[in-house]
């Protein structure tokens, strides 16, 4: 999902933003051959995430830097932990400490949430997806941070799948024509890729089963009886999928109706960042 090229695009924009002419605080401070020895210090239990994209970061602020792994994306955190340890010239750890930082607690965060609803609707068939409100140019980063936590990804741009939502709908002239335009245009430009229908109501739940042609259909801000109502009403012949207004304490309920996947934009766009620190040793 990271692809070494998107990084490498990332980090070296988001050096040039922090560090800019030069990181006139250490450079006026600390003598240009100083080596010193950092480590990360985990403040906050959670799911720890991003260890080897901070890990470039020290490779492209300084081939010096070298850095020993103790722990791995994934694992089970508390406070005290220690995550990785850095050795190297000190002027660069302190030019790369905020940036690994800002990333790591980031995407850990975004694991720590993901893991903590997964819990919520673990024995169920539902699983968890991520939604397209992630942070501008971040994306794969917080998309794999989901992974890591235990979720799924839901489409990762507007290019790998059609989903028609209420105002592709309603632009469209309805729900018949707006599949209909969707099928002609995967024609034309020769795609292979799937086609998701959002339904506000089961009336317009019932036009999709009519229609057909669709991978998948989205019951957004349906009720958990309606949602019940729409999974006999489908009956197998699509991927379902709920979405709108769950809260931490309804997913439980509406994992439980039998619902294939349930989508959650604060996996991303709200998340708390896991409380991480980098420390002189």
């Amino acid at each position: 999902m990271i692809s070494k090229d998107y990084l490498d695009r990332f980090i070296d924009h988001a050096i040039a933003e922090d560090i800019g002419p030069g990181d006139h605080s250490s450079n006026c401070s600390i003598p240009a051959n100083a080596e010193g020895k950092m480590y990360l210090l985990v403040k906050e239990e959670g799911i720890i995430a991003g260890i080897d994209v901070a890990k470039r970061v020290f490779e492209k602020v300084d081939p010096a830097i070298k850095m020993e792994i103790l722990m791995k994306d994934g694992d089970a955190v508390k406070p005290g932990d220690i995550a990785f340890r850095l050795q190297g010239p000190e002027r660069a750890l302190l030019r790369s400490e905020r940036l690994a930082l800002n990333i790591m607690q980031r995407m850990s965060g975004i694991a720590t949430r993901t893991h903590h609803i997964v819990k919520l609707i673990q024995g169920t068939s539902t699983k968890l997806l991520d939604t397209r409100k992630t942070t501008p140019n971040m994306r794969a980063l917080e998309k794999y941070a989901v992974t890591v936590g235990g979720g799924y990804n839901h489409r990762m741009g507007l290019y790998d799948m059609i989903m028609l939502k209420d105002n592709h709908v309603d632009f469209a002239g309805g729900i018949t024509n707006a599949i209909d335009k969707a099928h002609e245009y995967i024609k034309e430009n020769g795609l292979d890729i799937g086609i998701e229908v959002e339904t506000r109501n089961l009336e317009e739940l019932q036009q999709v089963i009519d229609k057909g042609g669709v991978q998948r259909v989205m019951f957004d801000n349906y009720s958990i009886e309606d949602t019940i109502k729409a999974l006999k009403m489908v009956d197998g012949k699509f991927e379902t999928e709920s979405s709108g207004g769950i809260t931490e304490t309804t997913i439980r309920s509406y994992a439980e109706t039998g619902v294939d996947f349930i989508s959650v934009g604060a996996l991303t766009h709200s998340v708390k960042s896991l409380d991480l620190s980098l420390k002189a040793e």
